[in-house]
């Protein structure tokens, strides 16, 4: 390869559509990029993905015989881009409530080969954050535990079910995104512990990743004080964290990916977007991930060039990140070889998900009576970001409320939806039809981060209230009085079969 076809190797652009965007062709005739990353936005149905997928690959066969990256977050739960027709996948915590690594290997080892059918070669998945701040944002249900030998026996275990399906597999948030309180698809989240600490909680299922021959390591846009001298310098842009810890203390060879650098953190910070792509690879990343603007996209292959001219990148540099890739996508099927008709959702893939999170629901108290109506409040995300999937509508049978398996199951119900941040009046309506409920089923949606939430919550009456804990397990603990509370570790309509069951019991 030429430099300009090894700085293309190093970006992995997303666009929006379901076919590839004259954007996007461009960038892989004109540029050779490396790597193409899926959202929801590019998923209609698995034959479309397919579809997609091959024809990204066949504009990339026109000008090279180096395949292309297609890279997805199917972590399962409410962060799993491709749903529909798929075998359901739940939160990654949910596995430690069911009690099985071997089911959680299994389940994730076929819900990947159904990713490698479609044509993804590449899944950022597993997390490996320990999640110990119940006040995490961004993390919570995504990690498998709340502590360093839950996270590694389960993380590893879904590491080997990625790669046992074909796929690289992603460690991610490096150096870890669990104890932090804020968003950093919105600001610069900081962990200020210690470096002992750091090593004996946040690195270490890192570290049992990399011993276990990780393909991939993603990055965080965490700052991270104990190892990087500037504070306020993320994690992805910092070559103490990138270079001195994760490459030469932990002894990583793999690709480091940076997540998706038009997060806050990055694209708010000095240089914006194309200025942190490039302070990244400095740093030590190998792949930039620019999911949305083509101008950022193009910004970041002519600023490393640009670099490279100036002096500030050595082209061996560059040489090695290329090598890094390729030697990954020697590792990987031939597209060409992909069946014409993928084989999804199998009867066993199928079985394994309905037992997994049938024993994943954590229920106290008593169930329902099935033959009294109830009335159901459901906390809904109404604004769609990169963690959360919206509701589908306010239709009487919508898949992605709990009203459907209930109905289904001849259980008389009224529904009323609400945002997940209640104003006044709002509470106030969902308060007055209360008032002569029978019996009254609340699903939260991370309530104890929600202060309006909690408070409508609170003035339930408990001895006719079931919460239904719709994602963080932690709401439960809010409401100790009620008739019934149930952990789900997600609202997405195999958890809420799965709830209405443990409702019925």
């Amino acid at each position: 390869m030429n430099l300009q076809q090894q700085i293309g190797q190093l970006l992995m652009a997303g666009f929006d559509g379901l076919v590839p965007s004259p954007g996007v062709a461009r960038l892989i005739r004109e540029r050779g990029i490396g790597g193409v990353i899926l959202f929801r936005r590019n998923v209609e149905t698995p034959a479309q993905v397919a579809a997609l997928c091959r024809r990204l690959q066949q504009i990339n066969a026109e000008v090279s015989d180096v395949p292309l990256l297609i890279g997805i977050d199917q972590e399962g739960g409410m962060v799993m881009r491709i749903e529909d027709g798929m075998t359901p996948l739940p939160s990654a915590l949910a596995y430690q409530a069911a009690g099985s690594v071997d089911d959680c290997r299994e389940l994730v080892r076929a819900g990947n080969a159904e990713l490698a059918m479609l044509g993804i070669n590449i899944n950022f998945a597993p997390v490996l954050d320990v999640n110990n701040n119940r006040a995490n944002p961004v993390i919570g249900v995504r990690a498998f535990g709340e502590d360093v030998d839950t996270v590694c026996r389960y993380g590893l275990a879904a590491l080997d079910g990625i790669r046992a399906a074909g796929l690289a597999a992603t460690a991610k948030h490096f150096p870890g995104h669990g104890d932090t309180d804020t968003d950093s698809h919105l600001g610069v989240p900081r962990v200020g512990h210690e470096r002992a600490r750091l090593d004996a909680i946040e690195l270490a299922p890192f570290r049992a990743a990399i011993a276990a021959g990780v393909d991939a390591v993603m990055s965080s846009h965490v700052a991270f004080p104990a190892v990087e001298p500037d504070p306020d310098l993320p994690s992805t842009r910092s070559h103490a964290v990138l270079t001195g810890l994760l490459r030469d203390e932990l002894g990583f060879n793999g690709v480091v990916f940076t997540d998706c650098l038009e997060m806050d953190a990055i694209a708010r910070g000095p240089g914006g977007t194309v200025g942190g792509a490039v302070d990244a690879f400095k740093a030590g990343a190998d792949v930039l991930l620019i999911s949305h603007r083509e101008d950022r996209q193009y910004g970041f292959l002519e600023a490393l060039a640009a670099e490279v001219d100036t002096g500030g990148v050595d082209p061996a540099r560059i040489a090695a990140s290329a090598g890094r890739i390729l030697a990954l996508k020697r590792r990987l099927s031939d597209w060409r070889a992909l069946p014409a008709e993928p084989v999804l959702r199998t009867d066993a893939a199928l079985a394994l998900a309905e037992r997994v999170q049938r024993q994943a629901v954590r229920r106290h108290g008593r169930g329902i009576d099935p033959n009294l109506p109830v009335l159901l409040l459901t906390f809904e995300v109404r604004a769609r970001t990169e963690i959360d999937e919206v509701a589908m509508g306010k239709a009487a049978l919508v898949r992605d409320t709990l009203a459907t398996p209930l109905l289904a199951a001849g259980v008389a119900v009224d529904e009323i939806a609400l945002p997940l941040a209640p104003g006044a009046e709002e509470a106030a309506a969902a308060l007055a039809r209360v008032a002569g409920a029978a019996q009254i089923v609340c699903v939260s949606y991370n309530a104890v981060l929600q202060p309006a939430q909690r408070a409508l919550i609170a003035a339930l009456p408990f001895e006719r209230l079931w919460l239904v804990a719709g994602r963080l397990p932690y709401d439960t603990d809010l409401v100790p009085q009620a008739a019934g509370r149930l952990a789900a570790f997600g609202n997405r309509p195999a958890m809420l079969a799965a709830v209405t069951d443990a409702l019925l019991r």
